[in-house]
């Protein structure tokens, strides 16, 4: 969706309002008290009134803007914003463009938002081939860690380890457009605290379909996956041939990395999967084009904040 479709669709708060109700109809809404489905809608009130007993919900109740006091049009704006880009923005430049007088809840209503695109994405496992690597991404260190000597490498402070996992399923007889011998699908990235093979070994078999296929470097943390219904492929990968055995799940990483760089200036570990949960959403989404924005409004809907 473009500015100018935008602005002519939803030129106020009640069009918002209104908006937001037709996809909370689509798909339903629960009592709190009885779970009934049934509900009459007072429009007087902007609530729904349970047919069986009588318990009121309001419009935002049980959705991404639960407890939220912004307006239905900030929410609106800001979800139009980050989906009409590759890119994305800044509590901080946000801030600026809705010309909100306080930082702190512009903040929390894009975590919020990035939240739900985690839990959308949970909905759906990876299948047929898939790259998997860890990648290092640079955050700030705690204050405790900052006393200590820095390490270099793997177990540096100003390092937090994401486990990520590309689909990628080889091109049979010619290569693709930017001439790799595979084609990406779907990713996932997920921050992790250590590199224990059963801690990538949960995690693998909660977020990877059975049947598949994994393809990965011949390090230790991966021994665990033999126990799983899956058919691993370790391969012992030279420095220069990292780009054509594992194409995929390196541009990932590097393209999640510059993305971070470029808009925010400094992450902290604890929010760290809350920006891959925007970059992997919208990467999957990738070829929605105006439909992407519906998409968001459907999760925002769906799904109720734990922050």
């Amino acid at each position: 969706m473009n500015l100018l479709n935008f602005i002519s669709q939803f030129p106020d708060e009640d069009s918002c309002k209104l908006k937001f109700k037709e996809f909370r109809d689509q798909v339903g809404v629960s009592c709190s008290k009885c779970n009934s489905k049934e509900h009459r809608w007072i429009q007087i009130k902007w609530q729904y009134e349970c047919v069986k007993c009588g318990n009121r919900t309001t419009l935002r109740s049980g959705t991404a803007l639960h407890g939220s006091r912004l307006p239905f049009r900030y929410w609106f704006i800001v979800m139009h914003l980050i989906t009409s880009t590759k890119k994305s923005f800044s509590a901080l430049e946000i801030q600026r463009q809705l010309g909100h007088n306080r930082y702190e809840p512009v903040w929390l209503m894009l975590h919020k938002l990035r939240e739900v695109m985690g839990r959308r994405d949970e909905e759906y496992q990876l299948t047929d081939v898939i790259e998997l690597d860890e990648g290092y991404f640079s955050t700030i260190s705690s204050d405790e860690e900052k006393t200590k000597p820095l390490k270099r490498g793997r177990g540096s402070q100003k390092k937090s380890k994401v486990l990520v996992m590309v689909e990628s399923i080889p091109v049979e007889g010619k290569k693709t457009k930017k001439g790799k011998q595979r084609k990406v699908g779907h990713i996932r990235m997920i921050v992790i605290n250590d590199l224990k093979a059963e801690t990538l070994k949960k995690i693998v078999e909660e977020n990877i379909a059975l049947k598949s296929i994994i393809d990965t470097d011949n390090s230790n943390s991966y021994t665990k996956f033999k126990d799983l219904d899956i058919e691993h492929r370790p391969k012992i990968i030279p420095k220069d041939k990292v780009n054509e055995m594992l194409p995929w799940v390196h541009i990932a990483i590097s393209n999640a990395k510059r993305l971070l760089l470029d808009i925010h200036h400094d992450i902290e570990p604890q929010y760290l999967q809350s920006y891959l949960n925007e970059f992997c959403y919208k990467y999957n989404r990738r070829y929605f084009g105006d439909k992407l924005f519906d998409r968001l409004l459907i999760a925002c809907v769906s799904y109720k904040n734990n922050i």
